[in-house]
């Protein structure tokens, strides 16, 4: 159902891809927009358990998308170091294919913990909490089921590894 990379040597293993996800802060949502046009967003995400949450608005483009057609795609740039002399980049990037829904209100909760857990870890529990209790009725949480995840990094990144392994 989805596409092979065509560029194999240059994979990221499921546990690179995974630490992608936790390390980045930042991704790209892509949804079914309107008049048949991709729809994507720029979106600060949590991953957890084979899952990515994102929070927002209780209405929108996203989520209109969304409701049209749940099969969206996520995208998160790891790494992107434009080198001139080379004229290229080195780069390493994650994409992940799956179905997004509106988490239910009794849901939500716990999504939004781990959410500002990993955005304020240095704020108090109890403090974090007190935010999601005044917020929580205004918000939206949207959780991606993950069907499919790939990753692809520079083959001189891969070198640069391998390199550094040998000595």
């Amino acid at each position: 159902m989805f596409r092979e990379m065509r560029r194999k040597n240059q994979v990221l293993s499921s546990e690179e891809c995974v630490q992608v996800l936790n390390r980045a802060t930042s991704g790209v949502l892509a949804v079914s927009g309107d008049d048949d046009y991709p729809y994507a967003v720029p979106l600060s995400y949590v991953y957890h358990n084979n899952k990515i949450y994102f929070h927002g608005a209780k209405a929108g483009h996203k989520l209109d998308g969304i409701k049209r057609n749940e099969k969206v795609s996520f995208c998160v740039i790891d790494q992107d170091q434009v080198v001139q002399d080379e004229y290229t980049s080195y780069f390493r990037s994650v994409i992940v294919f799956g179905r997004a829904h509106v988490m239910e209100e009794e849901k939500k909760r716990e999504a939004l913990e781990i959410l500002t857990a990993r955005y304020s870890p240095d704020i108090e529990e109890a403090e974090r909490s007190h935010a999601i209790d005044r917020g929580l009725m205004n918000v939206c949480m949207l959780e991606l089921e993950i069907e499919y995840m790939s990753g692809k990094e520079a083959i001189e990144l891969i070198k640069s590894k391998r390199k550094s392994t040998i000595e």
